[in-house]
C-alpha cells in the first residue's frame, strides 16, 4: 500500500485488533491519524464496489452524518481519518443513543446516490450436513454442536429462501451493530461502510433496533429500546415498513453466511494473511452455532416488537 500522501509517518503503523472481515491499523503521520483498512481479498463472500462505496459515503460524510472522514478508496485498501471515541458496552444503549441512530438511518436513506447494483442476495447456504461432517472428521472444538443442529441449520435457510420481502428497498449502511459504532460525547459515530448497497428497508431497521435493544443473548431485550430506534427513525423523516418476519431476515440471513464462512476458515486450519484471525474465526462460529438457533426459535417474540 502507498500511504505516503497520507504525510510523513510520526511512528510505526499499529494493529488494530478485532475486526470481523479485514485488518484495520492506525497510522499517525505529520498530517494527522488515519484508519487504514487492509480489505480481506483471500476469501471474500461478495465483491467489493470500492469506488461507489466511497461515493456513498463521500455524500454521506458531506450531509452531516456522524462518521469519520473517508479519504481514499482503492482494490487493497481504504483510508479515513482517525476518530476517537468509546466502544459501545455489550449491553442496550441508551433510549437517546437509540432514537438517534432512528434519525441517522432515516437522513441517510434519504440521499439521492445512484447506485449500479441491485439487491440481490446469494441463495443461503445448504451444506450443513456436509460441514458438520467435515467438522467432526477434523476434530473441530465445535463440532459436535453443529452436528445437533444441523437441522435446524436447514431450517433457517429455508425461511431466508421463502421469507417475503414486501420493500421498499433503499440505499443504506446495511451493517449498523454495536461493533462498528462509537460513543462521541454520548453521541454515535457510524464505522465500517464497506457493506453498504440496497436493501429492503424492513431488515435494515430490524437488524440495527434488535442489535441496539438487547445484551449478550436473547434474554435482555428492551422493547423500548427498539421502539425507540423506530421513533427516531420517523421523527427523521422515514415511513416504517409493515411488520412481519422480514424485519428480521437480514440478520438471520447474514449470520447464517457468516457462520459459514468462518467455519471453511476453521476447517482449512491455517492462519489466513488477511481477514479475522484464526481464534477470532473459530469464536465466531461458536457464536452462531449457540446463539442462530435461539434467534431463529424466538422470531414470533420478536415480531411482537414491531406490532
Amino acid at each position: 500500500m502507498d500511504l505516503s500522501r497520507l504525510g510523513t509517518p510520526t511512528g510505526p503503523m499499529i494493529r488494530v485488533h478485532g475486526g470481523f472481515a479485514n485488518r484495520m491499523y492506525r497510522l499517525d503521520t505529520d498530517q494527522g491519524s488515519f484508519a487504514v483498512k487492509e480489505l480481506n481479498l483471500v476469501d471474500r463472500r461478495w465483491p467489493y464496489r470500492a469506488g461507489d462505496v466511497f461515493r456513498f459515503e463521500r455524500a454521506a460524510f458531506a450531509a452531516g452524518i456522524p462518521m469519520p472522514e473517508p479519504i481514499s478508496a482503492g482494490p487493497h485498501a481504504l483510508v479515513h481519518r482517525w476518530v476517537d471515541g468509546e466502544k459501545l458496552p455489550e449491553a442496550p444503549v441508551p433510549p437517546a443513543y437509540a432514537f438517534e441512530i432512528g434519525e441517522i438511518l432515516a437522513r441517510l436513506h434519504a440521499l439521492d446516490v445512484a447506485w449500479p447494483h441491485g439487491s440481490a442476495e446469494d441463495p443461503p447456504p445448504r451444506d450443513w450436513p456436509e460441514l458438520a461432517e467435515r467438522a467432526t472428521a477434523t476434530g473441530q472444538p465445535w463440532a459436535a454442536e453443529l452436528a445437533s443442529q444441523v437441522g435446524t441449520f436447514l431450517a433457517i435457510a429455508d425461511f431466508v429462501d421463502t421469507c417475503e420481502r414486501p420493500g421498499p428497498v433503499v440505499l443504506t449502511h446495511k451493517d449498523i451493530q454495536p461493533w462498528n459504532l462509537l460513543v462521541r460525547r454520548g453521541r454515535p459515530v457510524v464505522l465500517d461502510w464497506e457493506l453498504s448497497g440496497m436493501l429492503d428497508l424492513a431488515g435494515e431497521l430490524g437488524s440495527t433496533a434488535l442489535s441496539l435493544a438487547k445484551g449478550p443473548g436473547f434474554d435482555d431485550i428492551r422493547p423500548a429500546i427498539f421502539r425507540a430506534v423506530l421513533d427516531g427513525y420517523v421523527a427523521g423523516g422515514g415511513a416504517l415498513p409493515p411488520p412481519g418476519p422480514s424485519w428480521f431476515v437480514f440478520m438471520v440471513g447474514g449470520w447464517l453466511g457468516h457462520t459459514r464462512w468462518n467455519i471453511l476458515r476453521c476447517l482449512a486450519g491455517v492462519e489466513a494473511g488477511t481477514g479475522p484471525d484464526l481464534a477470532l474465526s473459530h469464536a465466531s462460529v461458536r457464536d452462531g452455532v449457540r446463539g442462530l438457533p435461539e434467534l431463529f426459535g424466538r422470531l414470533p417474540e420478536l415480531e411482537a416488537l414491531v406490532r
